[in-house]
């Protein structure tokens, strides 16, 4: 495209004029100046509304902290206690898991001792049928068994 085409559009431009401070007081100080000369009363009733309005803005702004600090000391508190809370029941919990695997632990400690109790028993009484079956295997004098006949050696046979 041809530069000729893009002078037929037409175009925005934008500019940005930033208004200061000081531009914001001059037109409170334009504000005040007209609103005492079109005030109905006379300079010393306008400065003592000015002084009264003055007290009750005071006043009111007092109260207004006054009941920001009372809200934040409760919200404060509130949250406290809500923690405090948390910490006995989390402490509780501990507690409480404290004992039940100390109580699992007592438990396993005397199952194993039960069950080693119960080997050694069994371990005696095994030996014991052992050496009762070997002193009478010792002290039998049993004669051996003959063979059956088809298995005796044949005195015929050379």
């Amino acid at each position: 495209m041809r530069r000729a085409d893009y002078d037929d559009e037409p175009a925005v431009i934008i500019e940005r004029h930033s208004g200061g401070v000081g531009s914001f007081l001059l037109g409170v100080a334009i504000g005040a100046a007209a609103a005492l000369l079109l005030a109905p009363q006379s300079g010393a009733a306008t400065r003592r509304d000015l002084r009264r309005g003055a007290r009750r803005a005071k006043k009111a702004a007092q109260d207004l902290a006054g009941d920001i600090q009372v809200r934040v000391t409760d919200t404060f508190d509130q949250a406290r206690d809500r923690v405090e809370t948390g910490i006995d029941a989390a402490r509780q919990a501990i507690e409480l898991k404290k004992r039940q695997v100390s109580r699992a632990m007592e438990a396993g400690r005397a199952a194993a001792q039960q069950a080693r109790d119960e080997l050694e028993r069994r371990i005696a009484e095994t030996k014991a049928a052992y050496n009762a079956g070997a002193d009478v295997a010792r002290s039998s004098t049993v004669p051996p068994r003959p063979l059956p006949r088809d298995l005796e050696p044949d005195e015929s046979e050379p």
